[in-house]
């Protein structure tokens, strides 16, 4: 960690009061975007942690990382994540989605939802050789909309036939639906999403 470059300095300072208007006439080089302070913090890290979507942008708009990680492997989606901030996480998943990095929701992945057999023989190109096992046998409909028969992506697979048609049947009448960690924010008491 770095003691801090006074230009540093001005660009952590900056980012912890919002400042963004401080940011673009610093014109910061990649360098100081990439230094950490002696908490181990970049400045779209504290941006990020206070939910200040003008500072997070402007930071991102002077070429900061999005999936930039420190000594904690913790990216600045996932402290505005932590910290509640619903609007600065969707700006930094955008843009690391936009850089073509990987999606910072994606350690959400593999995710798979458990239902009666009987639910997804509803469907009407359901195979026929899946008939032996009982209707109350539970089967695993996952992320890709594949069926297992366990709770392992891949494994013991029931049925991998992915069509929009199967899609859509799997939405409306299972409901299914891949939780997105940004529901997973409650909204503040005052409506803000600044911290």
């Amino acid at each position: 960690m770095t003691a801090g470059s006074r230009r540093e300095l001005a660009l952590w300072t900056a980012s912890k009061t919002g400042d963004s208007k401080a940011i673009g006439d610093l014109a910061p080089t990649r360098e100081e975007l990439t230094a950490r302070d002696g908490t181990g913090w970049s400045a779209l890290d504290w941006a990020a942690g206070h939910g200040d979507v003008a500072t997070v942008t402007a930071l991102l708009d002077a070429g900061a990382d999005p999936l930039a990680t420190g000594e904690e492997e913790r990216s600045p989606y996932g402290i505005a994540l932590a910290a509640g901030h619903r609007d600065a996480a969707r700006i930094l998943r955008e843009r690391a989605q936009q850089s073509g990095g990987q999606d910072p929701a994606a350690p959400w992945m593999p995710y798979c939802r458990a239902y009666p057999l009987k639910a997804l023989r509803a469907y009407h190109d359901w195979p026929a050789e899946a008939g032996r096992t009982p209707d109350d046998a539970l089967v695993y409909l996952h992320h890709d909309f594949t069926v297992t028969s366990g709770i392992w992506p891949g494994e013991d697979v029931v049925f991998d036939a992915r069509t929009s048609e199967w899609e859509r049947f799997c939405r409306r009448e299972l409901g299914f639906a891949v939780p997105d960690d940004l529901d997973l924010i409650t909204e503040p008491a005052t409506g803000s999403d600044h911290g």
